[in-house]
């Protein structure tokens, strides 16, 4: 092992730099010990790529291939989880993963017939959707290969606005490189920036104060909260049901109205630093806090029970967008729509940084993976979101700082990694030191794989076999993000 490694090793309890079949060795074995991937990306000097994994315990490690003339091996036939971590890598930093085939393009479109999957056959035609949408999401183009309604397969093309965030923030010291993150996504400024601070607080030898914990853990989730509201009001939309979306939208926008009484911004941007937090609030702005998390509680609960005995809604939900379990596990999907078909995977449980002192995950009864158990599932997670909010809403919120951690040292190390459960799932974030002899914490490399980043290959799946009208119910129900990709 290099120096380097053995660095990368001291942060993180294991790092591997070996030969290629080496690295698909140890990642099979990982893979079936049942560590988690979290990500792939190439290495700040460009030299190895670096598959990041974690343990069911929460423990991470990384295990690193050189690049050999511009070429990597592949891993997507032993974890098919990394196939748009691969293409991704090979169109912004230039890696060709042999065994990678084919490897199309994703961020560099081409002509059609160079990322969609050639259908042919009797009656078979298709159907573009976008990539310019009627409402006001980002772009992203959804060519359906259909016989008669039914979706024999689906390719979506994203990346239509991609911003080239991680390379600006390259150079940049750690608190100008954070906007560049936070910003990635305004639904997921908390989660993305959080993910972000810890990383850097890891390589810094930094651990959160209690208090810096407990202020953490609200922001986090307050923007659980107005993403969960707003998930049930988007699911009502796909469906058509006017009544049940204008009910939750309603909802979003008082839960992001209780953001700005206490952080100043709707989307709780800016209230994430590395190293600490400037947010304060007295004793009346908290107990208001709690007594508008009660009023939405009850709002939320009525609005539940109205659209839960809905018979027609119910009956467009069940049986359609249907993922399984195992295909769940083969694509690495993550957070509620992981949870929906039974895989009680939570970022929470094993998040040291956090307050989540006894958090278990709730995974709904009728994990049936479909639009209705991911709707249920929803529902489950907000109560729990509003129960942890109404507990950790007990005192004022103080200004508090991260502290140095046992055995921290010097200018700490030369990589850290974040991991937060966003409402969409865990969103992990990479950051590689420019120089650990530099007085200046600067950015080197960094990369932030988020939630719907990792969720976007189970939508296509979800789809495959249902009708073309449902699609806009099935795409719902997952609710990613656009932007956390097109970052």
């Amino acid at each position: 092992m290099t120096v380097e490694t053995l660095r990368l090793a001291d942060r993180l309890g294991q790092c591997q730099e070996t030969s290629a079949d080496a690295y698909r060795q140890h990642l099979a074995e990982a893979a079936a010990a049942g560590w988690r991937f979290a990500g792939t990306h190439v290495s700040a000097d460009r030299d190895q790529v670096r598959t990041l994994m974690v343990a069911p315990g929460g423990e991470t490690r990384f295990h690193s291939a050189p690049i050999n003339a511009g070429t990597a091996p592949s891993i997507v036939d032993l974890i098919p989880a990394a196939t748009w971590d691969e293409r991704e890598a090979s169109e912004l930093q230039g890696v060709c993963f042999s065994g990678h085939e084919p490897l199309r393009p994703m961020i560099n479109h081409g002509p059609l017939a160079e990322w969609t999957v050639p259908v042919h056959g009797g009656d078979v035609h298709q159907v573009a959707v976008g990539p310019i949408h009627a409402g006001i999401i980002e772009s992203g183009h959804f060519r359906f290969h259909l016989v008669g309604d039914r979706i024999l397969h689906l390719d979506a093309r994203l990346f239509y606005k991609h911003r080239g965030l991680e390379r600006a923030a390259e150079g940049a010291d750690l608190t100008a490189a954070s906007a560049y993150i936070a910003r990635a996504c305004a639904a997921c400024s908390v989660s993305n920036g959080l993910a972000y601070a810890h990383a850097w607080e890891q390589a810094l030898g930094l651990v959160p104060s209690p208090e810096l914990a407990r202020t953490r853990t609200i922001l986090l989730e307050l923007e659980r909260t107005w993403n969960l509201l707003n998930d049930l009001a988007a699911v009502c939309a796909g469906a058509g049901m006017a009544a049940g979306n204008h009910h939750f939208a309603a909802l979003t926008e008082r839960a992001r109205r209780l953001n700005a009484a206490l952080t100043g911004h709707r989307f709780l941007t800016g209230s994430v630093r590395v190293g600490g937090s400037d947010l304060i609030a007295d004793l009346a702005a908290v107990r208001a806090a709690r007594e508008e998390i009660e009023t939405l509680r009850g709002a939320a609960a009525r609005g539940w029970r109205a659209i839960t005995f809905n018979s027609t809604f119910d009956d467009r939900m069940v049986s359609t967008g249907v993922i399984t379990a195992e295909q769940a596990r083969r694509m690495g999907t993550v957070g509620p729509a992981a949870r929906a078909v039974g895989i009680a995977a939570d970022a929470r449980t094993t998040d040291a940084r956090l307050a989540y002192e006894g958090f278990q995950p709730v995974v709904v009864e009728r994990a049936a993976g479909d639009v209705k158990a991911r709707v249920e599932q929803r529902a489950l997670e907000l109560w729990q979101s509003l129960d942890l909010l109404d507990r950790l809403l007990d005192r004022p919120l103080v200004s508090a700082e991260a502290e140095p951690g046992e055995g921290s040292g010097g200018l700490g190390g030369e990589i850290g990694v974040g991991i937060v459960e966003s409402p969409r799932g865990a969103t992990s974030c990479v950051v590689e030191r420019a120089s650990a002899t530099d007085n200046l914490a600067r950015v080197g490399r960094v990369r932030l794989r988020t939630a719907s980043f990792a969720n976007w290959p189970a939508v296509v799946a979800a789809a495959t076999g249902d009708v073309l009208v449902d699609f806009p119910l099935i795409n719902k129900s997952f609710e990613l993000c656009y932007a956390c990709v097109d970052r």
